[in-house]
Parts: structure tokens; sequence; C-alpha cells
């Protein structure tokens, strides 16, 4: 399916268009017990038998952590004008309280320096998943499974770290993001107990994505108060696309029910100050919301630089019929429980077409649909790309050469489809290719490859593919080319 035209010549992205490449700690750096770092929960989800494939973990994961260096030039070799990267919270403040471990913190000042002198312009996420586990634990002696986001301490504990990160590197970032895809860390985390800490209680995961709502406002305030006025503060979220199946009104309102749980319950508060009335009212006979508490929301409704979206496929859903089981292909794994509170009655269909390795749908209007939507949902707010990208399987040929047709033409078509929104009138200021490098792709272990650059997990070597010279020429010259001959778009 597309929904980008085909065109007669490339095209043109605006002047200072940001090109980028975007990792997470866990995936790349392994190190996981040098310097002073503890374990995440991905650390201990990972090391919990039956969780990840094949019992992979990110122990060492690409070996960042060691190569940076080299990574940085394979950066600017990539002709990269922005690297977005993750700091491991396990790596800076270890226990999640108290003082910041500085030979974790040189690490990070290493990284942004090398980036800096290759002309890269380092955009910092503080929280990619990787939750300290003894906050996870931690409930100020409660139960060892009742800490983490569900407790409210754990978003101040998040500000407090942010602060510390910013002390170290406000000078030379200027960039920041607080959270990446609080979605899964709340839903898949706490919900379908798919990713870290694997629990699955409803209710928890509800009360999840609150605190984690409330960190970033926390988390926004302590920027502000450290940073120097050129800093920029926003969020990565990764809001659905999502379809009914028909135009039924039982079909609509699965929409409307999965939209609120998907998109509107961190766009609500962060745009406007309030949670949808409707995902109260879906969601009254689980919880009663007095976890939000006066004030959390106009924390929450911290003014914002820009919106970071991130997005690899559509959602099509459907109301259920009977008490029969239910199809859930959501593109989130297999669990026994749903990540969708309140929803149980929704159906999920794989539509036709083109999929990628993880046997997600190839459709780019849905990247279009969402620019246009929260460019009339939020005027003025610049936007971002912040992941956008395709697993494919990927092996290197006889001569060692990586080629990789399907991934451009996913690409190319998804960078139309931003071309076209540029062209509707979005304020879209960037894109970050997901992901620099093969890495560990949590769940999947190292089973699913997304980089632009493959990495041979045995010896740590890495070769640029096919699609990664592709995107460095896109990087150059700042224009999207015609689709060569061979590479039909999705």
């Amino acid at each position: 399916m597309s929904a980008t035209p085909a065109t007669s010549g490339p095209l043109r992205f605006p002047p200072g268009f940001l090109w980028g490449a975007a990792t997470a700690a866990y995936q790349v750096e392994g190190a996981a017990r040098e310097g002073g770092r503890t374990p995440s929960i991905w650390d201990t989800f990972s090391h919990t038998p039956g969780k990840v494939a094949g019992g992979d973990t990110g122990d060492v994961a690409v070996d960042h952590f060691h190569r940076r260096h080299e990574d940085v030039e394979l950066m600017a070799a990539l002709g990269l004008g922005a690297y977005r990267f993750s700091v491991s919270w396990p790596r800076v403040q270890p226990t999640g309280r108290g003082p910041a471990v500085q030979r974790g913190l040189d690490f990070y000042r290493r990284l942004v320096d090398d980036l800096l002198a290759h002309g890269i312009r380092p955009v910092l996420t503080l929280y990619h998943w990787d939750l300290p586990q003894e906050l996870e634990a931690d409930i100020h002696g409660g139960t060892a499974s009742g800490g983490g986001w569900p407790h409210r301490d754990t978003a101040q504990r998040f500000a407090d770290y942010a602060a510390i990160v910013a002390e170290a590197l406000g000078d030379r970032v200027e960039w920041w993001t607080t959270l990446n895809e609080p979605w899964c860390s709340a839903f898949l985390g706490y919900g379908s107990g798919v990713h870290a800490p694997g629990r699955s209680d409803p209710e928890a995961a509800l009360r999840a994505a609150h605190h984690l709502n409330l960190a970033h406002g926390l988390a926004a305030q302590a920027l502000r108060a450290a940073l120097p006025a050129r800093g920029r503060v926003m969020i990565s979220l990764n809001p659905a696309a999502v379809r009914a199946r028909s135009r039924t009104p039982e079909d609509l309102d699965a929409q409307r029910r999965i939209d609120a749980l998907a998109t509107r319950i961190f766009t609500g508060p962060l745009l406007r100050g309030a949670y949808p009335a409707d995902l109260l009212a879906d969601t009254a006979h689980l919880t009663d919301w007095s976890f939000v508490r006066d004030g959390d929301l106009t924390v929450i409704k911290h003014p914002l630089d820009a919106l970071g979206i991130n997005y690899y496929t559509p959602t099509v859903v459907s109301a259920g019929t009977d008490n029969a089981p239910l199809p859930r292909h959501d593109g989130h794994g297999g669990g026994a429980r749903s990540p969708w509170p309140g929803a149980d009655r929704v159906a999920f269909h794989q539509p036709p077409g083109d999929r990628t390795a993880m046997g997600w749908s190839v459709d780019p209007t849905g990247l279009y649909d969402l620019l246009m939507r929260l460019h009339r949902e939020a005027p003025g707010l610049p936007l971002f790309i912040t992941e956008n990208g395709a697993a494919y399987e990927d092996r290197p040929d006889a001569e060692g050469a990586v080629h990789d047709p399907e991934r451009i033409a996913y690409l190319h078509a998804h960078l139309a489809a931003a071309h076209r929104a540029l062209t509707d009138g979005a304020d879209l200021r960037g894109y970050f290719l997901w992901s620099l490098m093969d890495n560990f792709e949590w769940a999947y272990g190292y089973s699913k490859r997304f980089g632009a650059v493959h990495v041979d997990f045995t010896t740590q070597a890495r070769t640029p593919k096919s699609s990664g010279h592709w995107y460095a020429n896109v990087a150059r010259t700042n224009e999207l080319p015609v689709l060569s001959p061979g590479m039909s778009a999705p």
C-alpha cells in the first residue's frame, strides 16, 4: 500500500533539515558490569530464562562502550548530521539514587566530544527503558515486585537523574529527550510483560503510564533549571496510526478505544493538560485514577521545544465477536496478557501486503497521517521523526557486502511520505533512522537486524549495508533521489 505518488525528480528537503541515526544504550553499549554500572531491569529480564529469544542478553551487545571512537568515525563517513543516543541510567547513577558515578559520565563526555569533533550533533535521550533494578524492587520495604514505574517515587528519582546528566553535559548538548516510547515502558513492561520488568497487571500499567508522564514533566523542569538558554527539551512517543477494519460503529469504537490507550493517554496530558474522558471511562473498572494528584497535570504540560515521533507500521482493529479468541496482530509480541487494558474485546489484524522481518506491514501512509495529525493538534510545535526503519534478513554475500534493497525501498517510501507532510504544512525538522547498526533487539535478542550497518555479532566487525550508503547520499545532498530501477516502493 502506498500513499506517496511516484515523482519525476528528486525531492528536496528544507535547508537545515537534520539527518541522523539512533541507538539505545542497552542495545549497543555492552560493558554491563564495568565502571560501576549495576543491573537495569533489562539485565534482570534478559537473564531470566525464556524471556528473550535465544537466551540473548545485552551484556556485550555490539560493544559500543569500547568501540565508541570507531563508531563515531563510521557515522562521520556516512555523512550523519546527528546521532541520537541514550544514556544508561544505571551506568551514571547505579542505584537510581545519590551522586553520579563519574566514570559513567566520562563515557558520555568522551562520546559527545567525539561527536562534536566530527561535526555531528549529539541528541541525547535520558531514558530508553533501562530503569535501575533497585528502583524496580524498591517500595520502601514493600515486596520485591512492587516498585518501578507504577510507584510514584520513581518519577522524582528520574528528575534527579536528569539534573545530574544535564549538569555534566548541558554545555555541549543542545537537544534533550526525556523519555523514549513511554507506551512500551508502561504497557509492554507492566501490562503484557513481554518487556522488562515482565509484570502483567493492567492497573499497574495505567499507573506506570501516568508516572512516566509525570517523570517527563518533572525532568523537563529539572532540565530547564540546569541547562543553558540554548537547551531544548522534547519527548519521543510512538503514537499509533490506528485504522478501523470497517466503518461499522463497533469497529470505529474499537479504533477510538485503542487510539486513547496508544496515543491520547500521552498527548492529552502533554499537550492539553488532561487525560481523555473516554480513556477514564474505558478503564474505570480497573482503576479510579486516584494516583493522579492535584498539580500533576500542570507539571506534565510543561512546554516542549519539539515532539519526537517513532513510526514503523499502522495498527488495524475491529470489534471482537462473541467470546471467541481474538487475533492480536498488534506488532508487540505474543504475551499471554494483552498490553491494552480495558480493550479485551478488540481484535488486531495483519493487513495484506509487504511485511518486514518483524511481520510488520509496510505502509508509509501511517507516517504521513501521524505527522499531519500532530501538526493539527499541536500547531507551532516542531516535529522530529526520531525513529523509523525496518528489519530484514540481511546477510553478507561472498565478497562481504550486504545488499538490502528492501530496506532502501522502505526508507524511500517513508521519506517520501515525510516530504509530502512537509509540503502539506507539517513543521518537520529532522529524521533519525532506526538504527545506526544491528544490535540487541529487546525480546527478539539478536535475531532481528534493523541497522544501516551490519554487525557480525561474533567478531563485532561493522559493514555498512547498501542502505547505509544510500542513506548517506540522502543526508549529504539533502534530497531524496528517484528510486532506482528494480527497487519498487512498498
